[in-house]
């Protein structure tokens, strides 16, 4: 198994993944158009492979890709006398249903956390499913309290 960042050529794979992850998890959407989702999400993913703000790291076995997270970072405003880091937002973490189960997932968050430790990043936050909250505590994430939200209408 092979763990790295994502790159132009996964661009198919990734957005088939999240296709699949989003129906697995809503089946509602399957009637929705995959072109048209293919197309957004293509935009969206050539820009954040070729930003310094998007990270996408995966698994690979014999050049398929079968888990993945992604990392935004989130640029902080200076403040007098701290030097300013961002911080990590992850999000879209998702495992093949065939590889769960089997470590594949904590072995991406775990080259994550130590990516976040060597470049200073000041913490990761991420929404967890009710799923995937034993996922993360079992990695050492801690559990907090929602933020607050406002909804325009």
């Amino acid at each position: 198994m092979k763990f790295r960042l994502a790159e132009a050529k996964d661009i198919k794979q990734l957005i088939k993944m999240r296709w699949d992850n989003t129906i697995e998890f809503d089946e509602s959407k399957k009637g929705e158009s995959y072109e048209e989702f293919e197309i957004e999400c293509q935009t969206f993913l050539e820009s954040a492979l070729n930003s310094k703000q998007w990270f996408i790291w995966v698994a690979e076995v014999e050049n398929k890709i079968v888990s993945h997270i992604y990392i935004e970072l989130i640029q902080k405003v200076p403040r007098p006398g701290k030097v300013t880091h961002p911080f990590a937002y992850m999000t879209n973490v998702y495992t093949i249903p065939e590889y769960r189960n089997g470590g594949v997932g904590s072995k991406v968050l775990s080259l994550i956390n130590k990516w976040i430790k060597e470049n200073n990043f000041e913490f990761v936050i991420v929404w967890p499913s009710d799923e995937a909250i034993n996922y993360y505590k079992k990695n050492d994430y801690v559990h907090c309290t929602e933020p607050m939200e406002y909804f325009p209408s």
